[in-house]
């Protein structure tokens, strides 16, 4: 499908865009906006979806302008957006309330709820094919009911942040399997809304009528509304996919669609996903059994804690980034015996929602700035091994990691990784995944509109380029040394 597709993704911290020329391969131009940081007390974090509204509009004018191109040209667009996060709407589509991210840990107690009216562990695996835990779109459902009743009561719509976005573009309130299995009333097995859970937060049918219609991978949700297009200074006629969750995306942009390769994203959390062509269940439910954007499924672990746990330890030593790198690779592997569980927002995987960060091994030789870096970095990374080995043993076994997101461009980073991981990591050219992956569905998705085009194979194909200059290796050595810090890092892990 040749001709120009914009890509865009609303995360937590900014929102993306990206120009793609579909018929070349190449990126022409990136925009991007940040938001306001979303902070609160007792796990509490929320943004309001005006900022993402107004971000998006800077972010699509950067976009454009770099490329050089009139917003004219562009012939479709899809969304990429940050996971489980709730936006209520009421009749008249207005916004009720801030939009609870996925980072919220406020709604525990409402998660444990559910979980218990499904059953536990193992009820929420049999009914959902999942385990629904504290960041899951449900307990927030559960939680604004007992908090703001009145406002609940108004609740017309239950959107996902990339649903609420295409809403705004096309004036559809819909979604599509990707997104909506991180919903925790969307059933993996089935491809359907679970709406027998809705029952546990509100009988009736209300809360069934306001959730969004389910489209398919590939699908396209309409057209522009004509206010959206003028706005964003796009062609009215150009076409919205129905785009889907972050991993989503960026696991269509770095080509893992298929069976064999694992993606990696290193932004505010940490995931990794492995793509399969039948539904994954993992005894314990910590590997999350979501389904894909491209078709298929995308077995997935989260981490809470990365390159925020990092900021918190840099704006403590007031460090830029480039010192903080630089003293972290001062220090030697395993930090002199410095360990940090960096839990400081919780955390998902290990399961541990309610923990904090602890530090251990401290001694008078070891105390060190550098050895602080190293600690924090190394202990984000110990959580991703955790996340690798539960993939593995539920017997996805990758030969190869794509390394996308702000701290993949550290080489330091990615030699940790690899090390730690023991498997060669690379980069993508485009680090931007989730922006380019949601172009290259915008146009896998026209072209099934219109009956001709080219397969998502073939667009990724064409469109995902490695940098090689990136691509790290494991040392036998440093991997034999990181064995023994990560059984340490174990060894000290809280109960859970």
């Amino acid at each position: 499908m040749d001709g120009l597709f914009l890509g865009i993704d609303c995360g937590t911290q900014g929102t993306k865009a990206l120009v793609l020329d579909a018929g070349s391969g190449r990126v022409l131009g990136l925009g991007s906006a940040a938001h306001a940081p979303a902070r609160g007390r007792d796990g509490r974090r929320e943004q309001d979806p005006a900022d993402w509204l107004a971000a998006l509009h800077t972010a699509v004018a950067g976009a454009l302008h770099e490329a050089g191109v009139d917003g004219q040209a562009i012939r479709a667009l899809a969304v990429s957006g940050q996971q489980h996060g709730l936006v209520m709407l009421d009749a008249q589509g207005q916004v009720l309330r801030p939009a609870k991210l996925w980072c919220d840990t406020e709604t525990t107690a409402e998660n444990q709820a559910l979980l218990n009216a499904l059953g536990g562990p193992q009820g929420s695996i049999e009914r959902l094919g999942l385990v629904i835990a504290p960041g899951y779109t449900v307990s927030k459902l559960l939680w604004s009911k007992r908090h703001f009743p009145d406002l609940f009561a108004r609740l017309a719509h239950v959107l996902l942040p990339h649903d609420y976005l295409n809403y705004w573009l096309t004036g559809r309130a819909c979604s599509e399997p990707g997104d909506a299995s991180g919903t925790g009333y969307y059933n993996v097995h089935h491809n359907s809304w679970a709406t027998d859970v809705l029952q546990h937060i509100e009988p009736g049918e209300r809360l069934l009528a306001a959730l969004p219609e389910l489209l398919a991978p590939g699908d396209c949700v309409g057209p522009l509304r004509e206010q959206a297009a003028a706005g964003l200074g796009l062609n009215p006629h150009a076409w919205v996919a129905t785009g889907g969750g972050d991993n989503m995306l960026s696991a269509i942009g770095t080509g893992n669609i298929s069976p064999g390769m694992i993606t990696l994203s290193l932004g505010t959390s940490g995931t990794l996903a492995a793509y399969a062509d039948h539904a994954q269940f993992n005894p314990k439910g910590e590997v999350a059994n979501f389904c894909a954007s491209s078709g298929g499924w995308l077995p997935l672990v989260c981490t809470m804690n990365l390159t925020n746990a990092c900021a918190l330890v840099r704006d403590l030593l007031e460090l830029d980034l480039t010192r903080f790198t630089a003293l972290a690779a001062q220090a030697p592997l395993g930090a002199d015996g410095l360990l940090m569980l960096p839990f400081f927002d919780g955390e998902r995987v290990p399961a541990l929602p309610t923990a904090s960060a602890s530090l251990h091994g401290m001694t008078s030789a070891n105390l060190t700035r550098a050895n602080l870096c190293r600690a924090v970095l190394e202990g984000t990374c110990f959580s991703l091994r955790y996340g690798l080995d539960l993939l593995r043993a539920s017997g996805l076994q990758g030969s190869e990691i794509r390394l996308v997101g702000g701290a993949a461009k550290s080489e330091l980073w990615r030699q940790v990784l690899a090390n730690l991981l023991g498997l060669p990591v690379v980069c993508p050219r485009q680090t931007e995944a989730a922006a380019l992956g949601a172009a290259i569905q915008a146009a896998w998705s026209l072209g099934r509109q219109l009956g001709h085009g080219d397969s998502l194979q073939a667009l990724c194909e064409r469109c995902v380029e490695l940098d090689e200059s990136t691509r790290t290796l494991p040392g036998l050595a440093q991997q034999a040394a990181y064995g023994v810090a990560y059984r340490r890092y174990l060894d000290h892990l809280p109960a859970h």
